[in-house]
């Protein structure tokens, strides 16, 4: 049981006696820096249920708590907060259950709850992956890790844009103008040899809309006859055909894009459980619209097109179904959210990582489910993000201008490298471990960089302002996580045994209070769906570490009981950052 909740019922029982009155819950807050205390009881809430002056009400209550809980040893009151001083001997009680988990903070899975499976990625197959899609990847496996550490089962999965226009287009490039180039013979991965074709498309599509501008079309009729598009148009129909020779190149190029994009998921440190393709996807959900017209969840329009009614809930008429009887975007979502469920029986919720853009879709995605009747639709989560921009502006794949994922990660390392080279202390390493190294702090300053910020908020995302080892970067807290075991390889002495029974330095205090804050804060991550507080949690509790360093001498102490406890509380924060790093996909190095 937490001192949180000792207390709560402790308070409770002290309302009881002292002024026969029930309290529901007890609100409590962290003692403010400037007063004595651990933990402190925000009084005026009780005042629903206590008539009186709020310093007397704490004044009988830490009294009354002083008297009847071992805990207690003191306590002072200002105006209407009760702060509580706590023993160091909870603390250290404590500390010595929790030491030696190497997953202190997490919760095994209960076998009864459902599972629930987060969707990320989900990319075309015409291009490589860009800086958008590593925001949209680092968020997606984080919130999987974070949710399976609060206790869930947890399935990985994406939706492959395998098939459409945009498909065609790079096809249709390759097609005209690639001369039988693959990526063994470029040596260029193949995500990005397909990604070059389709820039090509949009080149010459644009070449051909300026000579029909010339020869009097409009802008807007030159744009719908350009012979290209008309072509690549042509051969979207002879795949949705089955011709032989069109789908035999669809399957090759897509292929090379596939492995194109393990190649960076490897680098990126992601991984899925089950992928699903939109070529496989895109009819379903047309069945569920006949049985939501049968039951009047969906109408018909005179034109054959079929709807579905939103008004009630504040939103549009939205279609489901075109009048020649062809589905769109939303009736492939609504099919494939149900296959899911059908394929994996133990999944009682769906994550889906979508840039903010989607935000209307998802709405209208998710209140069609719940009007079709499906119970799980209840647990249907759109995690929302916002756009990372760059200094030098706006994205654009067709134009070539996306910064290359496979690149920014090149970038990263070669940044960190430089950064570590000036500093000047790799002495002793081997080029292999440099690099190593170099990889490792450079993927954790753009992984952290990332996911410190909310999800909701746009970034703007500076590689070397990532990369600094001072402030709430993350080779800050790798440099932490490595300075504590240089502590831990230098300890001459068994810092295994039990732990002592010594008096807490304050900082040793601050430092335990903030460890105890991570099994709750990992339960808050979940349930918000929020990287960015596990992030923030670490951040502080290096800076407590770091603060517990520059004031208590760990290794010079003054006896060897301090020197035990203080090796053994630096080894429970490295493993916490280590655990707490984990969950946002970063690796924390030995040395630096």
């Amino acid at each position: 049981m937490s001192i949180q909740e000792s207390l709560s019922q402790h308070v409770k029982q002290a309302v009881a006696s002292i002024y026969n009155a029930e309290l529901e819950s007890v609100e409590f807050q962290s003692t403010r820096k400037e007063f004595e205390g651990d933990i402190t009881v925000v009084v005026f809430p009780m005042l629903r249920v206590v008539k009186g002056n709020p310093v007397q009400i704490g004044e009988a209550i830490g009294e009354y708590l002083l008297n009847k809980v071992e805990d207690v040893t003191g306590y002072n009151v200002v105006k209407g907060f009760l702060n509580i001083v706590i023993a160091d001997s909870y603390y250290l009680n404590w500390f010595n259950t929790i030491k030696t988990e190497a997953r202190f903070g997490y919760k095994l899975p209960d076998a009864k709850d459902k599972a629930v499976m987060v969707e990320y990625s989900s990319p075309n197959t015409n291009k490589p992956l860009h800086l958008g899609h590593i925001r949209n990847n680092l968020l997606g496996y984080s919130v999987a890790e974070i949710l399976k550490a609060s206790g869930k089962k947890v399935y990985k999965t994406q939706i492959i844009n395998d098939r459409g226009i945009h498909i065609c287009k790079s096809m249709l490039a390759w097609k005209r103008f690639g001369k039988g180039e693959t990526p063994e013979s470029t040596r260029l991965k193949g995500d990005k040899l397909v990604g070059n074709y389709y820039v090509k498309f949009d080149q010459e599509y644009k070449k051909e809309i300026e000579a029909l501008k010339a020869d009097g079309l409009s802008e807007d009729e030159a744009k719908k006859q350009a012979p290209i598009l008309l072509e690549a148009q042509d051969m979207l129909l002879k795949w949705e055909a089955g011709d032989e020779a069109v789908v035999s190149l669809w399957k090759t190029m897509n292929q090379w894009v596939y492995d194109g994009f393990e190649v960076t998921y490897n680098d990126l440190g992601v991984d899925f459980d089950c992928y699903y393709y939109e070529s496989n996807t895109y009819l379903l959900g047309k069945e569920f619209v006949a049985e939501g017209l049968k039951s009047g969840v969906f109408f018909k329009k005179e034109d054959g097109s079929v709807w579905c009614d939103l008004t009630d809930e504040g939103l549009d008429e939205k279609i489901v179904l075109r009048s020649d009887g062809t589905a769109v975007y939303i009736t492939q979502d609504i099919g494939t959210a149900i296959q899911r469920i059908k394929d994996y029986e133990d999944v009682g919720g769906l994550v889906y990582t979508v840039g903010n853009e989607q935000d209307y879709h998802f709405k209208v995605l998710f209140l069609i489910l719940k009007k079709l009747g499906f119970d799980w639709a209840e647990h249907l989560f759109h995690l929302s993000y916002g756009m990372v921009d760059l200094p030098s502006g706006k994205m654009k794949s067709r134009e070539g201008t996306v910064v290359d994922a496979d690149d920014l990660i090149s970038e990263m390392a070669e940044t960190a490298g430089e950064i570590s080279e000036e500093l000047g202390k790799l002495d002793g390493y081997t080029q292999d471990e440099k690099d190593q190294l170099y990889s490792t702090i450079g993927l954790g300053a753009l992984k952290y960089y990332i996911l410190k910020v909310d999800p909701k908020k746009r970034i703007l995302f500076d590689p070397k302002e990532s990369i600094d080892f001072q402030g709430n970067t993350g080779p800050f807290i790798q440099y932490t996580y490595a300075r504590i075991q240089s502590i831990i390889r230098k300890a001459d002495f068994d810092y295994t045994v039990n732990t002592p029974k010594i008096d807490l330095h304050e900082k040793e205090k601050s430092l335990l209070k903030q460890l105890q804050l991570f099994p709750e804060t990992i339960q808050l991550a979940a349930a918000q769906f929020s990287p960015a507080i596990i992030a923030n949690y670490t951040y502080d509790l290096v800076k407590e570490f770091n603060s517990f360093y520059q004031n208590v001498s760990i290794l010079g102490a003054d006896n060897l009981d301090e020197k035990i406890f203080r090796v053994q509380l630096s080894q429970a924060v490295a493993t916490t950052i280590k655990n707490a790093f984990s969950l946002l996909g970063i690796n924390v190095p030995e040395r630096m």
